[in-house]
């Protein structure tokens, strides 16, 4: 397969792999939060109810797990099209 052509057909599978990603990784970071707060909501940047600290925590916290979930997502469909193509996508 031609390299232009692997890109182009990567490309669908990588956008739906991005949404699935962010999904789980929501849902993750919701139970996270539920088990190391107590609270079944995270705080939000604008809630004046809620402390710096807290704030940044669950910041860093959702963040470290999106990109950890998006980085096993990415490279379990780059293994993925390796395997069904002969390939790895670029």
């Amino acid at each position: 397969m031609s390299s232009k052509l692997q890109k182009v057909a990567y490309k669908p599978v990588g956008l739906a792999l991005g949404l699935g990603a962010g999904a789980i990784a929501g849902f993750v970071f919701k139970e996270i939060w539920k088990l190391a707060s107590g609270d079944d909501d995270a705080p939000n940047a604008t809630d004046e109810d809620r402390g710096w600290g807290e704030i940044l925590a669950a910041a860093a916290l959702q963040g470290a797990i999106f990109a950890a979930v998006r980085a096993l997502v990415d490279r379990g469909g780059a293994v993925g099209v390796r395997r069904f193509t002969g390939e790895w996508p670029d």
